[in-house]
């Protein structure tokens, strides 16, 4: 059942044709590459232009601290995580629970929730939380790594929004959660 709330919640994020989002020790050498030969952002420019908050998990949060310039500026930043210290980093505010995140949400008046990293993924989807994804499958088997999706406590019934195909094979599609079912 979802969770009541005044914003909305997106997923943009790239898989391997095999569902992976990253190779078990982080590495997305296999996806940048691959997204580089496709010759576009991928419409990642006008998708976060409409974002005001990003949500991740620590897991996808520490490989990107270091990012110079830091992806999020001018975005409130939010990482759910049980272990990262509260007070780890300036850009970002350390939340240990769902609930204590959303009420924060709602409180700045947020209005476009990214979602991002596997795990808080996985948790917004089985709270109902995400409202659309795109889906960018660049065409590589990497045979093991971190799944995108896993369990969501049923099914989330989905409804096809677009697909594109890119250069290289890439191919990107979008989804609305389907609330009517």
């Amino acid at each position: 059942m979802p969770i009541n709330r005044s914003f909305r919640c997106s997923v943009f994020i790239g898989v391997s044709l095999d569902g992976f989002i990253a190779r078990r020790d982080g590495d997305l050498h296999w996806l940048t590459s691959r997204g580089e030969a496709a010759g576009s952002d991928l419409g990642y420019e006008e998708f976060i232009a409409g974002i005001d908050t990003v949500v991740m998990g620590r897991g996808t949060y520490e490989p990107g601290r270091s990012y110079d310039p830091w992806p999020h500026e001018g975005r409130h930043c939010a990482v759910l995580s049980s272990t990262l210290p509260l007070d780890a980093d300036p850009r970002v505010t350390v939340h240990r629970d769902l609930g204590t995140l959303l009420r924060e949400l709602e409180e700045r008046g947020t209005k476009s929730v990214y979602v991002d990293g596997g795990q808080v993924i996985r948790t917004f989807l089985r709270e109902g939380l995400i409202d659309e994804l795109t889906i960018t499958t660049v065409p590589v088997l990497i045979g093991t790594g971190l799944p995108l999706f896993g369990a969501t406590g049923g099914d989330v019934p989905l409804v096809h929004l677009a697909t594109r195909v890119f250069g290289a094979g890439v191919v990107q599609s979008s989804y609305a959660v389907d609330r009517t079912t």
